[in-house]
């Protein structure tokens, strides 16, 4: 036998050992969170890089083949996806999408079913990590008009997004890359003369397993959640801001809200904001009280801080006073909010915000006022501009850079989520989204195409800006999912997948059950150590090598990788959703093990007997 040692030997495996060793440091990196995941990522890429660099060996990717990742179509789909969402969060369609369902919610089990099934629904066809995004502040509201703690929504919003995605090649990221990939091995084998008669994954091949996995686990979520969630409390509270403005808003003549009362409307729950009074529209004045209902052209005058009063501004059927904020002649795509200090210079020291003709004089509509942390008496036109004042002011985005040489205001910055609701759009912005859907689902279009006519579109129509839109990009996660394509690539070529592959085969004895079970194993543990999109690129090569090794059609494998790549359910960091929720729940590393081990085993044991009687 040949030791490794040999000069004739060793030219060949040291590209096998290096990236095992790379990808073993990138696992415990990750796992151990020493640094950022995407520096990681592209750090153990660039060693694999440089060594081909340096070496020349064709057993590692060129670098023109390792960085080809970060042009695949999947990653690309998933970028698209995120301005999307930003298109639906921004006009407020997914609250006009999900509210008259979620609005009748009385109690946690109503509110989980009503919130999990079209939460899990939406994840199908949209990418799962926007959509649990676009639904943190809806669920938030929702738990605290039903006094329900948080807990015991966030993290089976979380399971039902990741659940949900399992169903579609759309639904979540993984499921895209891992297409795309299989895709390219089959042009790979026919470009090499390979007799091939695999079938290319199909919009609805996940669902194979996914759907009856997301049924079981649906049912487990809602049977269970009760005892086996704590009660949590956050772990930032989100009241803490000193300063308390006071603000008016007019509750529109034919909108959602007349009718309901203060309760029913979500008033009530706002934290760091509470209603002092109604004004009716015939000049009384009454104490609000959760059962006063609301009327057309209702004033509410309200006192809390910027957070609730941006969040206040997200409720559909409330205006400014007068509609002030229209009189801008300024598109809504192009107002925001703004805080800004009363200077001693100021030119309307001692005169009211009515008599100043602040909304002409500076093209700008006063949401709120605060002063000393204390509420202002009177309506908001009737209040005296004072020195240090601070103004809450819907204004274009050139407002700051106009005011910041002059000497009305100091302290001019933009207020964090302070882009302006454009609820008119809102029915455009689910239009496109359906029409983006059915075109991808029928095959009218290719998932790609989709997605690039529906951002293109949502960007046309001003449902959001391109800025808003390129914002709304995760880029530390495309910067992940390029850099596993390119170490998965190495994996494979270097013959690494095919020695972990070999071992796998040894464990599961050559039998092609034993061996799909080691594979998802494989692949659930790499996806709660390390993310979900780099453990699917991981163990891609490794499970198809298994599979041709065997002897067997490589689809259940592939299918298993998409499963159990985003069947992580024991870990907040796993998946990116239960990061999301993490923090905003107040949750703890044994509530995801309490909750999730049970769901964990449900989606394996559906996966792997569905797959085993399919195929």
């Amino acid at each position: 036998m040949q030791s490794v040692f040999d000069p004739l030997v060793w030219p060949t495996i040291w590209p096998m050992w290096l990236t095992i060793g790379v990808a073993i440091a990138l696992l415990l990196g990750l796992a151990f969170r020493v640094a950022a995941t995407d520096l990681l990522a592209v750090t153990a890429l660039s060693i694999l890089v440089v060594a081909q660099d340096l070496t020349g060996t064709t057993l590692l990717p060129d670098p023109t083949d390792a960085v080809a990742g970060f042009g695949n179509k999947g990653l690309i789909t998933i970028a698209l996806l995120f301005a999307v969402v930003a298109g639906l969060e921004l006009t407020g369609g997914t609250e006009l999408a999900t509210g008259w369902l979620l609005s009748k919610a009385k109690n946690l089990r109503d509110t989980q079913v009503r919130m999990l099934l079209p939460v899990a629904a939406f994840s199908g066809f949209l990418n799962n990590t926007p959509v649990v995004a676009a639904m943190l502040p809806v669920v938030g509201d929702l738990g605290k008009r039903l006094s329900i703690s948080p807990s015991r929504l966030l993290l089976p919003l979380s399971y039902a997004a990741i659940l949900g995605g399992m169903c579609t090649l759309m639904g979540t990221s993984t499921n895209l890359l891992v297409r795309d990939e299989y895709n390219q091995y089959i042009a790979e084998m026919r470009a090499n003369g390979a007799a091939t008669e695999l079938a290319e994954l199909s919009f609805f091949t996940p669902a194979i397993a996914g759907l009856p996995a997301t049924i079981l686990g649906l049912l487990y979520i809602i049977l269970t959640s009760k005892w086996l969630i704590p009660e949590r409390k956050q772990a930032v509270s989100v009241g803490d801001d000193p300063q308390k403005y006071t603000v008016e808003m007019q509750v529109e003549m034919t909108g959602p809200l007349v009718g309901r009362t203060l309760q029913e409307a979500g008033l009530r729950a706002l934290p760091g904001l509470y209603v002092a009074e109604i004004q009716r529209a015939d000049g009384r004045i009454e104490p609000a009280k959760p059962d006063q209902r609301l009327f057309g052209e209702d004033i509410l005058i309200l006192v809390g801080d910027v957070d609730s009063v941006v969040d206040l501004r997200k409720i559909r059927g409330l205006i400014t006073p007068g509609d002030q904020a229209r009189k801008l002649q300024i598109p809504a795509w192009r107002r925001t909010l703004v805080e800004a200090v009363v200077s001693p210079r100021c030119s309307l020291i001692g005169k009211t915000i009515r008599e100043g003709r602040f909304r002409s004089n500076f093209n700008a509509a006063v949401v709120a006022v605060a002063r000393g942390g204390r509420r202002l008496e009177g309506k908001l036109g009737d209040v005296r501009i004072e020195p240090g004042d601070v103004l809450l002011l819907e204004a274009s985005k050139s407002f700051m850079h106009q005011q910041r040489g002059g000497s009305d205001f100091y302290l001019v910055s933009s207020v964090e989520r302070g882009e302006v609701r454009r609820h008119e759009r809102a029915p455009l912005a689910i239009a496109i989204m359906v029409v983006m859907v059915t075109a991808a689902a029928f095959d009218w279009l290719s998932i790609l195409s989709a997605a690039m006519f529906a951002t293109v579109a949502m960007v046309m129509t001003r449902c959001c800006t391109t800025s808003e839109a390129r914002r709304s990009i995760d880029w530390s996660v495309l910067i992940v999912i390029g850099s596993a394509i390119g170490i998965g690539r190495a994996m494979e070529q270097s013959g690494a997948a095919g020695e972990i592959a070999n071992g796998l085969l040894s464990i599961a004895g050559g039998n092609p059950l034993g061996t799909l079970i080691a594979v998802y194993v494989a692949t659930v543990i790499c996806t709660e150590l390390i993310t979900n999109n780099a453990a699917a690129m991981l163990m891609l090569p490794i499970a198809w090598t298994a599979a041709t090794k065997v002897g067997m059609d490589p689809m259940p494998m592939v299918v298993a990788v998409m499963i159990a790549a985003s069947a992580s359910f024991l870990t907040p960091f796993g998946y990116q959703t239960n990061t999301m929720v993490y923090g905003v729940g107040g949750y703890r590393l044994r509530d995801y093990i309490q909750f999730g081990f049970p769901l964990s085993l449900i989606v394996a044991v559906t996966t792997i007997g569905m797959l085993t009687w399919w195929y």
